[in-house]
């Protein structure tokens, strides 16, 4: 018997919705990019204050829960719950690994006075950064109940375009991560 397998996976409202959010990031991220060509100087000079250490470990954190997401839509697809349940479990614990360091970057700028209003390069940093941020709570929601039905046993090799469809969401999220990091924090 042939396996058929769904492309793209998960449901297809979820890429009609993933295609419009990295339309805004990249609108957002070509915004940065001009602005950033006017302002050289600026920029550079208050991208040194950020913290590359943490965004690293943020990149880590990100990088890890997506595969373990991965892992679980792998078993899944194989009628393994406990397992997929475990690996969704890890993916969530490394989603707010990144969500504590980045609060806590964020409390140190408040801390500091710096604001929407400090420059434009804390504007755009700021603001791209508390979006992402955002999106990465929506996706710990999304694969939080994930985990929770999985727990429930309602998904199986034939019943997991929800798992798909959530995965894909966070792989988007990790996506926007991974441009936002050497954009804002490197280059």
């Amino acid at each position: 018997m042939t396996k058929v397998t769904r492309y793209p996976p998960g449901e297809i409202i979820i890429w009609l919705f993933i295609m419009a959010e990295l339309l805004v990031f990249g609108l957002f991220f070509a915004a940065y990019a001009i602005t950033r060509i006017d302002n050289v100087e600026l920029f550079e000079l208050y991208q040194k204050n950020l913290d590359t250490t943490a965004a690293l470990y943020n990149t880590i954190a990100l990088l890890s829960s997506s595969y373990f997401v991965i892992r679980s839509v792998i078993a899944i697809k194989a009628d393994e719950q406990k397992n997929a349940y475990r690996w969704m479990l890890l993916a969530v614990a490394m989603g707010l690994v990144f969500i504590v360091i980045k609060t806590d970057e964020f409390s140190h700028h408040i801390d500091n006075g710096i604001t929407l209003s400090t420059n434009t390069f804390y504007m755009f940093y700021l603001s791209l950064a508390f979006f992402h941020y955002l999106h990465v709570i929506l996706g710990l929601v999304i694969l939080g109940v994930l985990a929770h039905n999985m727990n429930k046993g309602m998904y199986s090799s034939k019943e997991n375009a929800s798992v798909e469809t959530g995965a894909s969401y966070w792989h988007m999220v990790d996506l926007v991560w991974l441009i936002l990091f050497p954009l804002v924090y490197v280059m």
